[in-house]
């Protein structure tokens, strides 16, 4: 067993893991962050996308070790977060969600696209979403919500 320390959905946390326990594992059977779905668990399929340091990141491949000293937020610590607000409310008038499976992946691949694209067109959100699979929806609303959210909050900023 390992101790490692991370800021985990914004509060310091102490935990002692096994050397080849996932992170998406540990979130979710330690710390009961269940928002974190594991799909393939090969990082194909991005359910287990989670914000490390900042950016996307797919918790199947990362060890939890490999995570000591890091910060890590979840679709859990993100409830308060402006530009998720937007987006799940846009999720919620595009359709966008149907089963829910991929939903916590999507939700926090489409905050990392609009963080890092002012007001993204269809065509830009495909290429992004290529690496998360949804099997109900088809796409259409999801890259629907995403382009509102980004519209809505690129009109906010102006």
């Amino acid at each position: 067993m390992t101790e490692i320390t991370l800021h985990l959905n914004g509060t310091q946390a102490a935990h002692t893991v096994e050397p080849r326990q996932t992170l998406a594992d540990f979130l979710r059977d330690r710390c009961g962050l269940t928002a974190t779905h594991l799909g393939c668990e090969h990082g194909a399929c991005g359910a287990c996308t989670v914000v490390l340091d900042g950016q996307a990141a797919r918790s199947c491949l990362q060890l939890a070790v490999m995570c000591d000293g890091r910060s890590i937020q979840t679709l859990e610590g993100l409830r308060a977060d402006p530009v998720m607000e937007v987006l799940r409310r846009h999720f919620h008038e595009s359709h966008a969600l149907q089963c829910g499976f991929c939903t916590p992946g999507m939700l926090i691949m489409g905050r990392d696209i609009l963080q890092r694209y002012r007001e993204p067109d269809a065509q830009t959100i495909r290429h992004e979403l290529s690496g998360q699979i949804c099997r109900c929806t088809g796409y259409a609303g999801i890259v629907d919500a995403i382009v509102a959210a980004g519209r809505e909050i690129g009109t906010a900023t102006r």
